[in-house]
């Protein structure tokens, strides 16, 4: 026992050291951009999942959702993720339980499988990724986070097809550094954000909708942006529940745009408004 002891006392104090090292290393690990070329990252205010409605009437992530937020100038935040047939679709979870009451993963049916369910009890299906493009057309920024915790390539190849032509102004974002990587290496002229907070789970997400919940170290490594290096990140989207004094300013000190996600009420944007380049916000938008 007091090897084992030892050992793992020197893994944390390994850890803790590479940690420190690395924080001071983050502003040299991002791809910083004259502002004045994306003034959509600071406004408009950014729904998430379209302007929905928390699932009532209007569905995250439905083709209504999305026309409301056009309607009322915000800029979108979507989720894309791939079918069992490489469909690019806009949906949030890994698993459909949360969404459909289906205790199925997305990634394991294809498009035609998965457009015989409704979302939330509305009348509304899972869009095409295509499709909402062709909605939006280029009339408010989109933010696309890409849904990819396995290979990388392949869905982010098709992901850039789909936007080639696009007339709009795009982001892509990820948790995934690798993806953004892959954005870096192939595709450098589409601003990327790297997407990081506390990541810790509920049981709720495990079950409902899937969510990944990742070892200890796994958490230490994206939670203080340890990839940076990899993904060269434009800007960050940082949880705004997990940002004390402290890692604000470390955050601010890279010299990029930084988001916060997500706001869910009016008290939220009143603490947070002054300490972001720009919020990503939920149903609660049209109250502000």
């Amino acid at each position: 026992m007091p090897k084992a002891r030892l050992l793992l006392s020197g893994i944390i104090i390994i850890t803790v050291v590479g940690v420190a090292y690395l924080l001071n290393r983050l502003p040299k690990t991002v791809a910083v951009m004259e502002p004045t070329n994306f003034p959509w990252l600071y406004h408009p205010l950014i729904a998430h999942r379209g302007l929905h409605d928390n699932n009532h009437l209007v569905p995250e992530n439905s083709m209504p959702a999305f026309a409301k937020a056009i309607e009322e100038g915000y800029a979108i935040e979507l989720d894309v993720a791939m079918t069992n047939d490489q469909q690019l679709v806009v949906y949030h979870d890994k698993k459909l339980r949360r969404g459909m009451g289906v205790d199925r993963y997305l990634a394991e049916l294809t498009f035609a499988e998965l457009s015989a369910y409704k979302i939330f009890g509305s009348e509304q299906t899972v869009p095409l990724f295509r499709d909402v493009l062709s909605l939006v057309a280029g009339r408010v920024p989109l933010f696309i986070e890409v849904k990819n915790e396995g290979k990388v390539g392949e869905m982010e190849r098709r992901l850039y097809e789909e936007l080639q032509g696009y007339p709009g102004p795009y982001a892509i974002m990820s948790f995934n550094p690798f993806t953004l990587q892959w954005f870096r290496q192939n595709a450098p002229e589409v601003p990327r954000g790297q997407l990081a907070g506390s990541f810790e789970v509920s049981d709720y997400e495990v079950e409902y909708a899937g969510t990944t919940r990742l070892p200890w170290y796994k958490k230490i490594v994206l939670e203080h942006l340890l990839l940076n290096f990899i993904s060269r990140p434009h800007f960050i989207a940082y949880e705004i529940k997990n940002t004390s004094p402290d890692r604000l300013a470390r955050l601010k000190k890279l010299g990029i745009p930084l988001l916060g996600w997500t706001v869910k009420n009016k008290a939220e944007y009143e603490e947070y408004k002054g300490k972001f380049d720009n919020l990503i916000i939920d149903a609660v938008l049209p109250e502000l």
